[in-house]
């Protein structure tokens, strides 16, 4: 096959149609991305909306909310918004050649997360001991499957960055950095929108 050729099966105007999204910077691997976080962001709504509307139909849900303990929450969150700037970091790094210094802001970025659910780990402990537990009743329900299921997704990314790290000392997935920040900024969102529903919103 010649550098002009085309793949098998594959037209002319296919071929143009192709160059023109990866020249428009719609790489296959970005637009999978955002497809995958339309359906996270699709998941995570509903559930949002849903406990709003439970919300609204229980004001006395205000009262059960200040169980939450707000002074964790608060730390929690900005533990995350500086995981997101290390990431964003990471990417101007990777994107400038540095793929060294990338890894060490990866690197810091997984030790936030882990952070992240550590403090969550013993929130949870000193609300199972305060008696509240997800049968306690449909707000504490709600409140922990959302944080349950968002520290799932804090878990899940963790893993993505520390197989992204081991592919860059080897000089491989370069790539991948944007890819990961993408879904991390998406952890990171979801949690804004808890943080207040959930702790401060009483």
């Amino acid at each position: 096959m010649t550098a002009h050729s085309e793949p098998i099966g594959t037209s002319a105007h296919e071929s143009g149609v192709r160059e023109d999204y990866i020249q428009a910077g719609i790489t296959p691997g970005r637009l999978g991305m955002w497809l995958f976080l339309a359906g996270e962001l699709v998941i995570f709504g509903g559930l949002i909306a849903c406990y709003v509307l439970y919300r609204m139909a229980h004001p006395e849900w205000a009262l059960h909310a200040q169980n939450t303990v707000w002074q964790i929450g608060t730390f929690n969150t900005l533990v995350l918004l500086t995981s997101s700037l290390t990431v964003v970091l990471a990417y101007k790094a990777i994107d400038e050649g540095d793929a060294q210094r990338s890894v060490k802001l990866l690197l810091v970025t997984i030790g936030l997360g882990a952070l992240f659910l550590v403090i969550k780990g013993f929130e949870y402990s000193h609300e199972f001991h305060g008696g509240f537990t997800p049968a306690t009743n449909l707000f504490w329900s709600f409140y922990f499957f959302m944080t349950g299921l968002h520290a799932v997704h804090i878990l899940g990314g963790l893993v993505a960055l520390g197989i992204i790290c081991k592919g860059l000392k080897k000089k491989k997935n370069k790539w991948a950095v944007e890819y990961v920040g993408l879904y991390w900024h998406l952890v990171d969102v979801v949690w804004i929108f808890l943080f207040p529903l959930l702790y401060i919103a009483k």
